[in-house]
């Protein structure tokens, strides 16, 4: 697996990390955890050494999951997690599905105690504010993230799904490692601003759902049907009549693929990493085959020409359907 720095941090990664929040909750009943310990050690076995979890993924379940298969192997990891929620007590989600917004600094605090308990480690390599909160400044944020690292309890700052303005602000008083935020090629929105000013300030960009949230893969078409608790069922960006229309997507990725030998998710992931140096997808599986698949992106060379085939004929491609419901898109739109 071939590695990348995340900006000028330093922070070096697999080129292609493992989101593991699907392991846990969000695409229908999760397979047993001891099967899901074994895919993340296979995962440090084939090279990938970048893991992406957070408090708010079951909630709390999943971290220890990753803390559990990662414990053997600790010092070979980079384990990113995340803040920014006020989950009540017991874990339980409350009826509209998210919890509400808190990035007070005393809960920041008490959240990487917590996390760093279930993690069964020492350090958070990097600690992202997972949604903007815009009742608390975001300098107050970087701020109490500042004090975590001089404590030796985290390593590095991150954000996800801000804004240029937001990234500005806090890293001027903690340098920001990283920006994760949705980008594929079924959503781009972060080329409007945030990724220049990640270039500007040295930031690296971590992807999540750079396969669409499956959809890319080739394997979800307008017949699918999804499992009771998979999210997926309630996206806009997922329903019947969009996932027909946005098939044009995937038959341009297949079609590309089959002049590589590739297939569609490995041109898609293979479409991010050439963008910039500094980005690193964490695409997410549970299954070995999968896993395999998305590494082998990593091998695979697009030339400004495919790039440049891709590009053109995606701008001929109207992506039907929002992806987040209207209550969930405000959240991130902060």
């Amino acid at each position: 697996m071939q590695k990348r720095k995340l900006g000028k941090s330093g922070q070096e990664v697999s080129a292609i990390g493992l989101g593991c929040m699907g392991m846990s909750f969000a695409f229908g009943p999760p397979p047993p955890q001891s099967e899901m310990i074994a895919l993340i050690r296979k995962a440090v076995d084939r090279g990938v050494s970048f893991f992406d979890t957070a408090e708010v993924y079951g909630p709390f379940i999943n971290e220890a999951l990753v803390g559990e298969a990662l414990k053997p192997v600790r010092a070979k990891v980079v384990i990113a997690t995340k803040f920014g929620f006020d989950i009540p007590t017991g874990g339980i989600r409350p009826a509209s599905g998210m919890p509400q917004l808190n990035s007070r600094p005393a809960h920041i605090k008490e959240v990487a105690e917590a996390s760093l308990k279930r993690l069964q480690t020492d350090v958070i390599d990097l600690f992202y504010q997972h949604r903007v909160d815009p009742a608390v400044p975001i300098e107050d944020v970087a701020g109490a993230v500042k004090d975590l690292i001089k404590e030796g309890k985290v390593r590095h700052f991150g954000l996800s799904e801000a804004g240029a303005g937001t990234i500005r602000k806090a890293h001027a008083v903690q340098p920001v490692t990283a920006l994760q935020s949705e980008y594929s090629l079924w959503w781009r929105r972060p080329e409007q601003s945030e990724m220049k000013v990640l270039e500007e300030l040295g930031i690296g960009f971590v992807p999540f759902s750079p396969l669409g949230r499956g959809f890319l893969t080739g394997k979800i078409d307008e017949t699918t049907t999804f499992a009771a608790g998979d999210f997926r069922a309630v996206l806009p960006r997922f329903a019947a009549e969009a996932r027909k229309a946005n098939q044009a997507v995937v038959d341009l990725l297949k079609s590309i693929g089959g002049k590589k030998g590739a297939t569609p998710a490995q041109i898609a992931l293979a479409w991010i990493l050439a963008q910039k140096p500094w980005i690193v997808p964490i695409p997410g599986t549970t299954k070995l085959s999968r896993l395999d698949e998305n590494n082998g992106a990593a091998a695979i060379t697009l030339t400004p020409i495919d790039l440049k085939e891709i590009d053109d004929a995606v701008a001929k491609i109207p992506v039907e359907g929002d992806r987040y419901p209207e209550a969930m898109e405000k959240m991130t739109n902060v």
